[in-house]
């Protein structure tokens, strides 16, 4: 299934969705020309949602033919607009836009609306709107504001929602994406985990031949998936190449290398490098000139350490997805540079491999428990390649390391004595480099704050702020305040991404 981005903010969690459904997709941009989409060969096409107006000059748009190329075409929200007005139907802005949870009523049998009730709920976010649907195409639903909530041309395999089926809002969203996948496509849901490993096995084979390669690993289920995914493809054409960069959480360095080394046979080197960074760092305090410099280390290392091992020509790094999307690809805007991938240097001395460049977090996961990685590795919380530097806010020097170091471990502690670790994307502490003055023993302070982040997420793209109970709060407060040297208080962070990141930098 090929889904083809306009820019909406939802377009990757439609790809997301599908693959729920255990069937592959991958996105591609709207003025992706319409001889590769057909070169592809997909079995159906989705049409995302985007920002603009679809009447708007210079918008985007797609070659007509991909219309006629006798695949089955959904088009949600701006691409059921789109699909309306290359087909002849009007779209207008009307009075009144709609946002948010709205009553969808199934006016018209249809194949996509196969076992879904006639009322329902679906989560709209528009502002122009179908107001007449093109010659050939029924109406199949409607909402209290809207005369065209979808369509069908069943003939040309044609069909459109205004609504956003891929959104956990709408009542019956994943069964409208399973209808069009298995009855109007015609698609198996083959796509398992065991099927991601050998086409994954199959093209690290075709890509790397006999060449040695180095991995980045840092102890986190991505890169630790992506390595055992190149040693099974490659074997001993492999070395691992940990990166200690000081950067990293309370004894975490010492406990990746020996737990990789207890639980996998894949030769490792462990290089100690605090120094190192630290010096490139110092007074530094702009985010993205961390991440680059972080990104740069990293590869100096890893051309170093390939050197003494012979020249490797290719290096492994467990780069996902939503890294790509955030670092600015395709019609994203650029968030944050990621340091493996936007952070990289452009005068890299390898060719690089990402066999999980197109997988989400929750997928990478999946494949990591049938490689047999441990729980412990499979359900580690994500922890930043450039680690504790961008969660102090300003210049990253040891004394603050230190600090925050400390206020982690009591966090992550706390959260795992609470059995809230498993239910929560992310749980850690934040260090801004600023001081507040407080009182301890009637004494006057002057020291840091942490603040505290913990989030819950599906695969880190959007994310809520998690309402821990008041008692947790309690006990990570008093203990931060009372065991951390240079703590005197404690905030926690209750904004959601959007409009925030994960991450403060």
């Amino acid at each position: 299934m090929l889904v083809v981005d306009f820019g909406g903010q939802y377009s990757q969690l439609i790809a997301r969705r599908v693959r729920e459904c255990r069937v592959y997709s991958e996105m591609v941009s709207y003025d992706t020309p319409v001889d590769e989409i057909r070169a592809a060969a997909p079995a159906g096409l989705i049409f995302s949602g985007g920002p603009r107006s679809v009447n708007e000059p210079g918008s985007p748009t797609v070659d007509p033919e991909i219309l006629s190329l006798g695949v089955p075409v959904l088009g949600i929200c701006y691409g059921l607009q789109l699909m309306a007005k290359l087909r002849g139907g009007r779209v207008a802005r009307l009075d009144l836009a709609e946002y948010g949870g709205r009553p969808l009523a199934v006016v018209q049998e249809d194949r996509l609306f196969a076992g879904i009730p006639t009322e329902t709920a679906c989560w709209m976010s528009h502002g122009d709107s179908v107001v007449e649907a093109p010659p050939g195409f029924a109406v199949t639903a409607t909402s209290p504001h809207l005369p065209v909530a979808a369509m069908a041309d069943p003939g040309s395999k044609l069909y459109g929602v205004q609504f956003h089926p891929e959104v956990r809002h709408t009542e019956y969203g994943l069964d409208i994406l399973k209808n069009f996948l298995y009855e109007i496509c015609d698609i198996a849901p083959t796509w398992t985990p065991v099927s991601i490993i050998e086409e994954s096995v199959e093209r690290i084979r075709e890509q790397v031949g006999n060449e040695r390669l180095v991995c980045g690993l840092s102890g986190g289920v991505d890169s630790a998936v992506a390595a055992l995914l190149v040693y099974k493809a490659v074997g001993e054409q492999l070395t691992c190449i940990f990166v200690d960069h000081g950067l990293m959480r309370k004894d975490e360095g010492e406990e990746v290398a020996s737990t990789f080394r207890r639980h996998f046979h894949v030769p490792l080197v462990h290089v100690r490098a605090k120094e190192r960074f630290l010096t490139r760092l110092a007074g530094v305090t702009e985010p993205e000139q961390k991440r680059k410099i972080i990104g740069e280390e990293f590869i100096r290392t890893f051309e170093e350490e390939s050197h003494k091992l012979g020249k490797a020509r290719f290096l492994v790094q467990g780069t996902l997805y939503p890294d790509i999307i955030e670092s600015g690809a395709g019609t994203a805007a650029v968030i944050k540079s990621h340091h493996n991938v936007g952070g990289l240097p452009d005068d890299v001395d390898f060719e690089l491999v990402e066999p999980l460049r197109m997988l989400f977090k929750d997928e990478v996961r999946v494949v990591g428990e049938e490689l047999g990685l441990p729980e412990s590795i499979v359900w580690r919380q994500p922890f930043p390649g450039p680690g504790l530097a961008i969660r102090i806010i300003g210049e990253v020097t040891k004394e603050r390391l230190d600090i925050l170091r400390e206020a982690d471990a009591i966090v992550l502690d706390e959260i795992k004595r609470a059995g809230l670790y498993r239910q929560l994307w992310q749980s850690f502490a934040v260090l801004p480099a600023v001081r507040s003055v407080g009182v301890m023993g009637d004494e006057r302070t002057y020291a840091y704050p942490i603040v505290l982040r913990a989030v819950t997420s599906d695969d880190a793209m959007t994310a809520d702020w998690a309402r821990l109970p008041y008692d947790v709060l309690e006990r990570i407060s008093q203990r931060l305040i009372n065991e951390v040297p240079g703590v005197n208080r404690v905030a926690l962070d209750i904004s959601s991404k959007p409009p925030s990141t994960i991450e403060w930098e």
